[in-house]
Formats: C-alpha cells, sequence, structure tokens
C-alpha cells in the first residue's frame, strides 16, 4: 500500500537519473536519485536513507517536485540570512557612529 503524497505522473525513474546525471548541482543530483527510487517502486524510507535525510525531507522534496519540477530541488538562496545580516549591519553600524558621536 502507498502513503503519503503521489509524484507527479509527466516523469519517472529513468527521466531522473538522466536529470541527475546531467546536473552540475550534487545536492539536485542527490534528490533526483532519491526520487527516482520512489518511480521505481521502492519505498520513501529508502528513498531517505539514499538521500541521506528524514522522511519529512523527502516528503519536502515531493511537494518540491511536483510543483516546480527539477528545477524545485535546486536550492534557492535564503533571504532570511540575507536579511538579518543586512539588519546586524546596520544595527553595528548605528552603533559605531553613535559611539563616535557621544566621544
Amino acid at each position: 500500500m502507498r502513503s503519503g503524497i503521489s509524484l507527479r505522473k509527466d516523469f519517472d525513474g529513468e527521466h531522473l537519473r538522466r536529470l541527475a546525471r546531467q546536473t552540475k548541482d550534487a545536492a539536485q543530483a542527490r534528490r533526483l536519485l532519491a526520487l527516482a527510487s520512489i518511480y521505481d517502486g521502492n519505498s520513501r524510507s529508502d528513498a531517505a536513507r539514499l538521500g541521506n535525510v528524514t522522511l519529512q525531507i523527502v516528503r519536502d522534496w515531493v511537494m518540491r517536485f511536483n510543483e516546480r519540477g527539477p528545477q524545485g530541488l535546486i536550492n534557492g538562496k535564503a533571504p532570511a540570512h540575507s536579511s538579518r545580516l543586512k539588519r546586524a549591519a546596520l544595527a553595528l553600524g548605528a552603533v559605531e557612529r553613535g559611539r563616535l558621536a557621544a566621544e
């Protein structure tokens, strides 16, 4: 019995393995190979072991893949970190300017 979210019907295991061979992104290749194993009839637990991740992460990969295809398995930039770093730099600048103004 299969449980969980079904994978898209417009791909199959062989197609994902071919894409994994062609990509230069190691993380995307690992994700594609894990999903290819699901297409081949292996369990999601097997895919999680293959990808060296938890079942929850495999579920996230399936959702991203279903929504955006293979491109959804490429790591994007994390804007939250960028924003936090910018805020920290601005705060540090304000503190430094405040010290200089107080002297």
